[in-house]
C-alpha cells in the first residue's frame, strides 16, 4: 500500500514536493488557500521579471540611435497591456502546473488547511465545505508574506508592499524605496526605466548588503544606479512617513547601524514622493494553520525550525520553503530543492540539503549573481585565497551587445586551486552563474574551468578568462613587465 502524503501549500516548494512524492509512488494531496505557484509565480519572481522585460525594452529604445536604429515619437509604458500580459503569463504557467499535478493523479484542493494532528488536516473549501484529509506524512509549505511595519502601514495606494507594486495601474512620477536589498534594488531599476524618479534608502553601508553578495558587486550596482539617476542613501533609515495631499512626505534619519555620518549628514532630510514602496522583511504564514496544536517547534519570530533533512521536531512532519525563515535561504529554487529532499525522505530516503552551494540572482540592470563564498567570507574562514576579476568590457560579445558594465570575480584557494566562490555582475548573470554553481558542487579547480572550451563570442567567456587570470595566465590582458 502506497504512503499518503499531505502537503500544505502549493508554492515553489509545495507543488514540486508533490510531484516528486508522486514520482516515488505516494498518494498525494496538496492544499492551497490562494493560488497555485505561491508568491514566486503570482507576486514575486515571475511578475517582476515581466515588468523587468518591459523596462529593459524601454531602455533599449532609449539607446536605439546608439545601436543603429532611428526611433521617433514618445516612449511610454502601456500599463494596461503590461498588466494583461502579466496575467496571461501567470495564467499559462499556473495552468501548466495544474496539468502536471493532474497527470500524476495528485489531488489538488483549494481552501484553508488546518492541522488537527500529524496525520489529519481539516480543509475548509472555497464553498465553505469541510473535508478531513488523512495521511501518513505531512509537509508544511505555507510560505511567507510582506512584514507589516507599524511605521509604514500598507494601504495599497500611497504606501506599497512588493505585492502592491506589481499591481500598479500607472507609473508613479516619483517613488521612494525603503530597503536596498534584492527586492528593493530590482524595483528601483524597474521603476527608473519605466520613467519614475527613484530614491532608495538603505540602513546598511551599501546597496545589496547581503552576506552572499560580494562588496565589488555592490560597487558596480551603485555606479549603475548613479548612471540612471537613481538616488540612493546608505547608512540611513526612514524615520517618518506622512501623507500630504497627493504626496507622501518622508523624513530620513541616520541608521542605528552606522557611525559614519557626520555634520550635515546627521540632519534628517525630507523627501516628497508620490509613492513609498517598503521592501524590508517578511513574516511566516503560520497563523491559523493549527501548528501550535501540532507542537511544531518555532523560533521567537514564528519561523519553523527544521533540520537539513527538512524534518521538524514532530515525527513524520516536514517543513520547506520560506516558512523556515532567514536561518535557511528564502529563495524559490531553494524551496523547490527542499521540497524534493522532504518528499524523498518522507518516502524512506536519506538526503540532506546543501546550503553551501546555492546560486543567488538579483535582477537589477545589470544583473548580479553569486554562489559560494565572497572574498571576505573566504578570508574570514582562514583560507589562503585569491580573488581574480575579469571585466566584461573586454569581451567581444559584451561590446557587440552594448552591455559592457560588469565583471566576473572568482575566489579560489591558492594552494588547492579549488573554486570557492563566483560573483558575476552583467547581462544574464543569473543564467551564467550555473557554471560556477556546478564547478563548486563538483569541487572543480580554476584549471578545470579555464581548460573547458567556451563558445565564442559569448558572455560565458568571462568565466573562462577569470579562471585563466587565477592561473596567472590571463589571455586578454596586456602583458606585465
Amino acid at each position: 500500500m502506497s504512503t499518503r502524503i499531505t502537503i500544505l501549500g502549493a508554492g515553489s516548494g509545495g507543488y514540486i514536493a508533490a510531484i516528486r512524492a508522486a514520482q516515488l509512488g505516494a498518494q498525494v494531496t496538496v492544499i492551497e488557500r490562494d493560488k497555485v505557484g505561491g508568491v514566486c509565480l503570482n507576486w514575486g519572481c515571475i511578475p517582476t521579471k515581466i515588468f523587468k522585460t518591459t523596462a529593459e525594452l524601454m531602455e533599449k529604445f532609449r539607446r536605439a540611435h546608439e545601436l543603429g536604429v532611428e526611433a521617433e515619437g514618445e516612449l511610454r509604458p502601456n500599463m494596461t497591456r503590461l498588466m494583461d500580459r502579466k496575467q496571461e503569463v501567470i495564467g499559462n504557467l499556473a495552468t501548466g502546473i495544474l496539468k502536471i499535478l493532474k497527470s500524476y493523479k495528485i489531488q489538488y484542493m483549494r481552501g484553508e488547511g488546518h492541522v488537527l494532528e500529524p496525520n489529519r488536516v481539516r480543509v475548509k473549501g472555497t464553498d465553505n465545505s469541510i473535508v478531513d484529509v488523512n495521511s501518513g506524512k505531512l509537509i508544511l509549505a505555507t510560505g511567507s508574506r510582506p512584514l507589516d511595519i507599524p511605521a509604514f502601514p500598507f494601504d495599497g495606494e500611497k504606501i506599497l508592499s512588493s505585492d502592491d507594486a506589481i499591481n500598479l495601474q500607472e507609473v508613479p512620477e516619483s517613488i521612494l524605496v525603503v530597503g536596498g536589498g534584492a527586492i528593493g534594488c530590482e524595483f528601483a531599476f524597474i521603476f527608473a526605466s519605466l520613467g519614475s524618479e527613484v530614491t532608495v534608502v538603505e540602513a546598511m553601508s551599501r546597496m545589496l548588503p547581503l552576506p552572499s553578495v560580494d562588496d565589488d558587486c555592490s560597487k558596480v550596482i551603485q555606479r549603475e544606479m548613479k548612471k540612471r539617476k537613481i538616488r540612493f542613501m546608505v547608512n540611513r533609515t526612514v524615520e517618518k512617513v506622512e501623507e500630504d495631499g497627493k504626496k507622501v512626505r518622508v523624513t530620513i534619519g541616520p541608521s542605528p547601524f552606522s557611525q559614519e555620518l557626520k555634520g550635515k549628514e546627521l540632519t534628517p532630510p525630507t523627501v516628497e514622493v508620490d509613492r513609498v514602496l517598503v521592501c524590508i522583511g517578511r513574516k511566516p504564514n503560520t497563523a491559523g494553520a493549527g501548528l501550535e496544536r501540532l507542537g511544531v517547534k518555532m523560533d521567537d519570530k514564528g519561523w519553523i525550525v527544521a533540520n537539513e533533512r527538512m524534518e521538524t521536531n514532530v515525527p513524520h512532519v516536514y517543513a520547506i520553503g520560506d516558512i523556515l525563515g532567514p536561518s535557511k535561504i528564502m529563495l524559490a529554487h531553494v524551496a523547490s530543492a527542499e521540497g524534493m529532499v522532504a518528499a524523498g525522505n518522507a518516502l524512506g530516503g536519506n538526503r540532506g540539503m546543501n546550503y553551501a552551494v546555492v546560486p543567488f540572482g538579483v535582477f537589477t540592470f545589470p544583473e548580479v549573481a553569486c554562489v559560494g563564498l565572497t572574498e571576505n567570507q573566504a578570508r574570514e574562514q582562514g583560507s589562503d585565497v585569491r580573488a581574480d576579476t575579469f571585466l566584461l568590457r573586454v569581451l567581444g560579445r559584451a561590446q557587440a551587445m552594448g552591455e559592457i558594465a560588469g565583471q566576473v570575480k572568482i575566489v579560489s584557494d591558492t594552494q588547492t586551486k579549488k573554486i570557492l566562490g563566483v560573483h558575476i555582475v552583467g547581462p544574464y548573470a543569473a543564467d551564467l552563474i550555473s557554471e560556477g554553481t556546478l564547478a563548486i558542487q563538483m569541487g572543480a579547480t580554476v584549471k578545470d574551468l579555464a581548460e573547458s572550451i567556451h563558445a565564442h563570442p559569448t558572455l560565458s567567456e568571462a568565466v573562462m578568462e577569470a579562471s585563466y587570470k587565477a592561473l596567472d595566465a590571463p589571455l586578454h590582458y596586456l602583458r606585465e613587465h
